[in-house]
C-alpha cells in the first residue's frame, strides 16, 4: 500500500508529547512491513536548522478566504520505503513554539496555520502524482484533510481511505465561527452534523465526522470517550460513528527504551542480570539525595496536571511515604503543583526529592533505578511509561483508564498472574491499597523477581500496533471498493 500519514509534530524533527512519538514510530513500522510510507508535517525552524532538508523544485498556492498563501516543500528520505516531506511558510511556522508562544499562549492565528496545512497535505500528494491508498491524519491539526478529500477533492482522491486517530480528545481545535470561511467549505458545513460545536468551529470534529474510520490509542481509551464523563462533549459525535471507532495501542520504541542496551543508564540489564538494576537503583538514591535504605522507591515521570493525578498524589504523600516507600518525581507543569510539591520534598529530606523539568537521561535512571512507577492518571489516552517500566522491570501501580488499563494486568498473588497493581481513579483509598499489596510482593524477595522477570517479558512493540493498523487499513480498503466512499453528504455510492 501507498500509505501517508499527516501530523503537526514527528519525532526526531519536532515534538510537544506523545503524538510525534506516534508519527516517528508507526510509519516506519509500516514502511519495515514493505509499504510505500510519505510523512507530511509542517516545516519548523528545529527540522531547517537541525536536519538540512532538501529543497524540492515545487512550491504550493493554497487560498484561505481572500488571502493566498504559498509554500515550498523540503523533504528527507528516511529510508527506501519512507519519506517525510515538510511544507514550509516561515509566516505561519517558523516561530519559536509549535502551537503556543514563550509564555504558553495559544497562537491566535492556529486556526489559519492548520487549515493551510491541511490544504497543503492534499495539493502537495496531487503535485507529487501519488495516489494513496490510505491517508492516515492525526489530531485537530490535521483534521479537515478527510473533509477536503470528500468535499474539495473528491475526483482524484475517489477510493483513497482516510483513517484519523485522536490521540487526546481533550484537544479539540476549536475556533470562532468567523474562522469558517478561511476552511475554503460553504456555510453547509457548518452545522451541528458536521464542523460547528457549540457554535464554533472544530477541526477534530471534522476529522471524526469525515474520516472513514477512526481510531484511538488505545481500546479502552475508545470505550471512555463514548461517555460523557471522558467525551469532552463529543460523546454525542463519537456515537454516530460508533461502527468505526476502534481502539489500537499505541507502541513503543525499544531501540530506545531497553536496559540491555541503554546508553543512558550506568549499568545495564536483563532479566537474567537484575543485580545490575539494583546497581542503578543505588545509583538513583545518590542522584537524588535520598537515604540508602533498602525501601522500594516509587518513580514518577510526570506532567505536572490536573490530568495526571497530581490532586490525588499530593493529598496522599504523607500517607506513601509514612508506609516505607521512597519517592522521586521528574516532571513540569502548573505553577501551582510544581511549587507545592518542591514544599511537600522539602519537608521530607532522605524520603522524596524532586526535580522540575525535563531530563531526558534522568527519565531513563529512574525507570531503570526505581522499583515501582506510579501513575495515578485521571484520564490516559494510552500512556508510555507503564509499558517502559514493565521492560525496565520497574512494577507499574496505575489507575484503571485508558491504556493504563490495557497494559497491566492485576498481578494475583495467588496464581502469580500480572504484571502490575491497579486502582480506581481519583480514589485515594484504592491506591494506598493497591501499593500496600506493593509492599506485600516487595518483602517477598524471590516472589517480586518473578513479578518483575514476568513483566520485562512483555512486548508492547510499534510491530503489534502496526500489524493492527495494516489490518484495518486493508479491511477499509474492502469496504471502499464493494461500497464506494461516502459523499460530503454523507450518502454512499454504491
Amino acid at each position: 500500500m501507498i500509505i501517508v500519514h499527516a501530523g503537526s509534530e514527528v519525532v526526531p524533527y519536532s515534538k510537544t508529547g506523545g503524538l510525534a512519538d506516534v508519527l516517528g514510530a508507526l510509519p516506519l513500522s509500516l514502511a519495515d512491513r514493505g509499504h510505500q510510507v510519505i510523512i507530511v508535517s509542517p516545516l519548523y525552524p528545529s527540522v531547517a536548522d537541525k536536519y538540512k532538508p532538501v529543497r524540492e523544485p515545487l512550491s504550493l498556492s493554497i487560498r484561505l478566504d481572500a488571502q493566498v498563501h504559498t509554500a515550498d516543500v523540503y523533504s528527507i528520505a528516511v529510508n527506501e520505503h519512507a519519506t517525510a516531506y515538510f511544507i514550509a511558510n516561515d509566516a505561519l511556522f517558523s516561530r519559536d513554539g509549535l502551537y503556543v508562544d514563550k509564555n504558553g499562549i495559544d497562537y491566535p492565528d492556529n486556526a489559519q496555520r492548520f487549515i493551510f496545512f491541511s490544504r497543503a497535505v492534499l495539493v502537495l500528494l496531487k503535485k507529487l502524482g501519488i495516489k494513496p491508498d490510505i491517508i492516515h491524519t492525526h489530531d485537530w491539526q490535521s483534521g479537515l484533510v478527510p473533509v477536503y478529500m470528500k468535499a474539495l477533492e473528491r475526483d482524484y482522491y475517489r477510493g483513497t481511505v482516510s483513517v484519523f486517530t485522536i490521540h487526546n480528545i481533550g484537544y479539540q481545535g476549536t475556533f470562532w465561527h468567523f474562522d469558517m470561511p478561511l476552511t475554503g467549505l460553504g456555510w453547509e458545513y457548518f452545522t451541528s452534523d458536521y464542523l460547528e460545536f457549540y457554535g464554533k468551529l472544530s477541526l477534530l470534529k471534522a476529522g471524526i465526522v469525515f474520516a472513514d474510520a477512526v481510531t484511538t490509542v488505545s481500546p479502552t481509551y475508545s470505550r471512555e470517550i463514548l461517555t460523557p464523563a471522558f467525551g469532552y462533549r463529543m460523546d454525542g459525535v463519537l456515537k454516530t460513528r460508533q461502527h468505526d471507532l476502534f481502539g489500537i495501542l499505541n507502541g513503543v520504541d525499544y531501540a530506545q527504551w531497553d536496559p540491555a542496551q541503554d546508553r543512558f543508564i550506568p549499568h545495564q540489564y536483563t532479566r537474567e542480570t537484575l543485580d545490575m538494576k539494583q546497581s542503578n537503583k543505588v545509583t538513583l538514591n545518590k542522584m537524588f539525595n535520598l537515604d540508602t535504605t533498602d525501601a522500594p522507591v516509587i518513580g514518577m515521570i510526570t506532567r505536572l496536571a490536573q490530568q495526571k493525578g497530581i490532586d490525588l498524589l499530593l493529598g496522599s504523600i504523607n500517607r506513601i511515604l509514612s508506609m516505607g516507600f521512597k519517592l522521586v518525581l521528574l516532571g513540569s507543569g502548573d505553577k501551582v503543583y510544581e511549587d507545592r510539591v518542591q514544599k511537600i520534598a522539602a519537608g521530607h529530606s532522605g524520603r522524596m526529592s524532586v526535580r522540575i523539568g525535563f531530563d531526558n537521561s534522568l527519565a531513563h535512571l529512574i525507570e531503570a533505578g526505581a522499583d515501582v512507577f506510579l501513575m495515578p492518571s485521571v484520564y490516559e489516552p494510552c500512556g508510555l511509561n507503564q509499558m517502559y517500566s514493565l521492560k525496565y522491570g520497574t512494577v507499574p501501580v496505575v489507575s484503571t483508564t485508558g491504556g493504563l488499563n490495557d497494559t497491566v494486568m492485576e498481578y494475583n498473588p495467588s496464581s502469580e498472574q500480572g504484571n502490575g497493581f491497579k486502582f480506581e481513579p481519583q480514589n485515594a483509598e484504592d491506591m494506598l491499597a493497591a501499593l500496600r499489596k506493593v509492599l506485600d510482593a516487595y518483602h517477598d524477595r524471590q516472589r517480586w523477581q518473578r513479578l518483575i522477570r514476568a513483566g520485562m517479558a512483555y512486548d508492547f512493540s510499534w510491530k503489534r500496533s502496526a500489524a493492527d493498523y495494516e489490518l484495518l487499513y486493508k479491511a477499509y480498503l474492502i469496504r471502499s471498493y464493494l461500497h464506494g466512499f461516502r459523499d460530503a453528504n454523507g450518502s454512499t455510492n454504491t
